[in-house]
């Protein structure tokens, strides 16, 4: 910190205080009556300055070795942000010594401490609500961006089976997409058991079709998309016989289970509601949430059509070869009559599952999963489909979903790590004229590192789809290559830089309805170009 010597903090009320003393001593003897509250004065002046001025000098110093203090007690990840709130301190110091020149002169006959002291508070103030909002904010988020081709010329297209509710990423993801994750530490950041702590989390999340910059098309169509996806409060620490027990309430992505290199999410409630995570039963852990969603589309006399989900699960059960979970959810939705006399029926269903888990196997993981469900329990499958309400048919409440899952990260080495991942499902949709369709897939993707930051991906992926009405039934098989430049040896090392060319061929019942319109009469088709991908 900048400092100024006492001497110069002294030199321009000295100069004024010789000003008042030449003039005392050729007062005319008329005015010597005056002259004794002359000095009176004189001698108050020089009180409060001295005063002031001990005072300004205790506090800078105080205030230096709190700053010296913080320094050496902060934590090395967050030095950087901890030097910006000094260099602030700093400047608001340089700011108020710049004016002190001016207190003897300006403010003679007041208070003259008053300005400059109201300053170095302030600037003190500063630092503390800097400092403290070092330790309480957090940014997390997620994005993938870039561009590429068809081979006919035209922009790049995803190849996906008809059916399957998810594809194979690698080179094969047409959007820029992104996730930002602000969190707030409201009270004990640090989270330290002594206390409870409480935090909000907002999620935004961009949905671009990478069609230009600042999109904006007649009709809408291919515009960007915005949304509010996570907006909660989570509060732990809160019962000293629970102590690592944690409260929530708002709209959030709940308890995810996700197999990355297609993107699928096996297990997915997310939505509006309130529960309670890591409650410790003996065994392992319990987590009970009341989850809920609407059809804003669908009025009856109740209002709103809406759907709610009591959902609990256990977790780090310890067993054979790893962990275990199980989990088991209850859905029901009322009823009615629209305005336009269509009924639509009270459904109801149930949905559980199994879970096994090693983690920090072979250098990565392995987790399997079987899981059954009903009715309007049914859809526990697919981004945030848990909580969604299907279109009202008379049929709702014998419809079944039966997904079977298996994946793992292997890495034995620096050099290479590999995703093989398995998926085998079966929906109904409850009519009795309808078959089953099913969707069975495999594939992997192995990653070979050079260096450091050099490696070359490569993704494998195989699907059959079949259809319960006879509109297709077939499979498609997806090929990529993709050399990247990453953060790091490992097999999610983010960010990554990445060059791909995809190509994909499906059988003849896939004629139409892989592609899109540049392939819409072909089995096969090729695309390139780039895309970067984080999550920080």
């Amino acid at each position: 910190m900048t400092t100024v010597s006492p001497i110069d903090r002294k030199r321009p009320p000295m100069l004024c205080l010789g000003c008042v003393a030449l003039s005392l001593f050729w007062i005319s003897p008329a005015a010597a009556q005056q002259a004794d509250q002359l000095e009176q004065q004189l001698k108050e002046l020089k009180q409060e300055y001295e005063a002031t001025t001990q005072v300004l000098q205790l506090r800078m110093a105080t205030l230096e070795q709190q700053i010296e203090s913080q320094k050496a007690t902060a934590e090395k990840t967050k030095e950087a942000t901890v030097s910006a709130a000094d260099l602030a301190a700093e400047r608001a110091a340089k700011a108020m010594l710049r004016n002190s020149d001016q207190v003897g002169a300006k403010f003679q006959g007041d208070l003259p401490s008053e300005p400059t002291y109201d300053l170095l508070r302030e600037a003190d103030e500063t630092i503390t609500k800097l400092k403290q909002q070092v330790g309480t904010f957090e940014f997390h988020g997620y994005f993938r961006s870039g561009y590429g081709l068809n081979s006919a010329g035209g922009q790049q297209v995803a190849f996906e089976a008809p059916g399957a509710n998810a594809k194979y990423r690698l080179g094969n993801e047409t959007e820029t997409y992104g996730e930002f994750i602000f969190v707030n530490n409201w009270v004990n950041p640090e989270q330290s058991s002594n206390e409870a702590w409480m935090k909000t989390e907002i999620m935004l999340e961009a949905n671009t079709t990478n069609s230009a910059n600042s999109a904006s098309f007649p009709n809408g169509v291919g515009d960007d998309q915005f949304r509010l996806r996570e907006a909660f409060v989570q509060a732990g620490n809160v019962l000293g016989w629970q102590p690592h027990a944690e409260f929530w309430a708002g709209e959030r992505y709940y308890r995810r289970q996700h197999i990355d290199i297609i993107d699928f999410y096996p297990l997915d409630l997310s939505g509006y509601g309130g529960g309670v995570e890591d409650v410790n039963v003996g065994i392992g852990k319990m987590a009970v949430a009341f989850l809920n969603g609407a059809r804003p589309d669908i009025a009856t006399q109740n209002g709103n059509l809406a759907k709610s989900n009591i959902d609990v699960r256990l977790y780090d059960l310890k067993g054979p070869a790893g962990l275990w979970a199980a989990w088991f959810d209850y859905a029901t939705s009322k009823g009615g009559t629209t305005s336009t006399g269509i009924v639509v029926p009270t459904t109801n269903g149930y949905a559980f599952g199994l879970r096994h888990q090693r983690l920090e196997w072979r250098g990565g993981y392995h987790t399997f999963s079987i899981q059954y469900g009903t009715g309007a329990a049914s859809n526990f499958s697919n981004p945030g489909n848990g909580v969604t309400i299907a279109n009202p048919s008379p049929f709702i409440n014998r419809s079944a979903q039966f997904l079977v899952t298996e994946q793992l990260v292997l890495q034995p080495n620096d050099w290479f790590g590999i995703m093989p991942i398995f998926l085998y499902q079966r929906t109904k949709d409850g009519n009795p004229q309808d078959g089953w369709n099913q969707w069975a897939s495999f594939g992997a993707r192995p990653v070979v590192f050079f260096t450091k930051h050099i490696s070359l991906a490569f993704e494998a992926g195989f699907d059959h789809t079949e259809s319960g009405t006879n509109q297709y039934d077939g499979w498609l098989r997806k090929f990529t290559l993709a050399p990247q430049i990453g953060a790091g040896r490992k097999f999610f090392s983010r960010p990554v830089l990445r060059v791909f060319v995809t190509y994909a061929n499906w059988s003849d019942g896939f004629r139409g309805f892989v592609g899109g319109t540049p392939y819409l009469n072909r089995t096969n088709g090729l695309t390139y170009g780039v895309q970067t991908e984080n999550w920080w």
